[in-house]
């Protein structure tokens, strides 16, 4: 997404990234920061976010062309924060709120990733994944999107999946949650017209990132057929999507071919599948 001195932000406005320590959420964090936005970043580890935040920092001090007169207004306020809290979302915003920062960019990116049946899945597990894909986005919406209203001004990106569509066994916790997600964004969104917010999903499917433990030979197999994508090409194109105001984008032209295939196949088919696929789920 080109930027230049019009679509830039000239760091007056904030974005607020979860999951941001590191893989996509760190990329969206890093491309945020270029287009003139300061940041506040949440994440569990303590260690990582810090070290995050400093990295933005040394990237915006490093620019060497028509933003410098504006890099000493950059600001990135890191929060450590478990999202699976059930006061997640309150705190969150409390934070924001204590450090003045209007919240203009809201990104739900922060994630879990189980390969696993669900009668495998420790209950803790389990809630754990529904309170940081479900419970706490959704509070953030209801806590950020008033404000957001209030300015006339608004982006929110919240993070689904190709698996909204895909209650497969192994992916039917992950997959559930995230259905969640999509169904409420566009209920969201569409309560949003008019009022200058916009709520867009990111339909991804396997995406190069750590969330996804495979071995690297899998990794390597997978980033081969194409069935993976790059995690830098992901946050591009969900980017561009929440900026331009769209209701969704699904990065991949095999993901487009594989959802109205996957959604029709019959539970005997799906069984032998899961059989088949038995010996990456113990690599996970």
């Amino acid at each position: 997404m080109k930027i230049d001195s019009q679509n830039f932000k000239e760091y007056q406005a904030f974005a607020l990234v979860t999951g941001a320590a590191s893989g996509m959420g760190k990329l969206y964090a890093g491309r945020l920061a270029m287009m003139g936005y300061s940041l506040v970043i949440v994440d569990i580890s303590a260690d990582r976010l810090e070290k995050t935040a400093d990295e933005l920092r040394e990237q915006v001090a490093s620019l060497s062309d028509w933003r410098i007169p504006y890099k000493s207004s950059f600001k990135v306020l890191p929060l450590v924060q478990d999202l699976s809290r059930q006061d997640a979302a309150e705190k969150v915003y409390a934070f924001t709120g204590q450090h003045g920062c209007d919240i203009e960019v809201l990104i739900n990116n922060a994630g879990l990733f189980y390969y696993q049946e669900i009668a495998e899945t420790s209950p803790a597990a389990l809630a754990r994944m529904v309170m940081v894909h479900d419970y706490t986005p959704l509070l953030l919406c209801r806590a950020y999107v008033p404000d957001m209203r209030k300015r006339g001004c608004g982006y929110v990106l919240n993070v689904s999946s190709l698996a909204a569509w895909i209650p497969w066994p192994g992916l039917g916790m992950y997959a559930s949650t995230k259905r969640f997600v999509k169904d409420f964004s566009r209920a969201l969104r569409v309560e949003c017209r008019g009022t200058g917010v916009s709520v867009t999903n990111a339909y991804f499917g396997a995406v190069d990132t750590p969330l996804f433990n495979l071995k690297p030979s899998y990794r390597k197999l997978a980033r081969a057929l194409r069935i993976m994508v790059p995690a830098e090409t992901a946050v591009e194109k969900a980017l561009k999507a929440t900026f331009k105001r769209r209701k969704g984008t699904m990065p991949g032209l095999l993901n487009h071919i594989f959802k109205p295939v996957v959604r029709v196949l019959p539970d005997p088919v799906l069984a032998w599948i899961y059989r088949l696929l038995s010996p990456i789920r113990m690599n996970v």
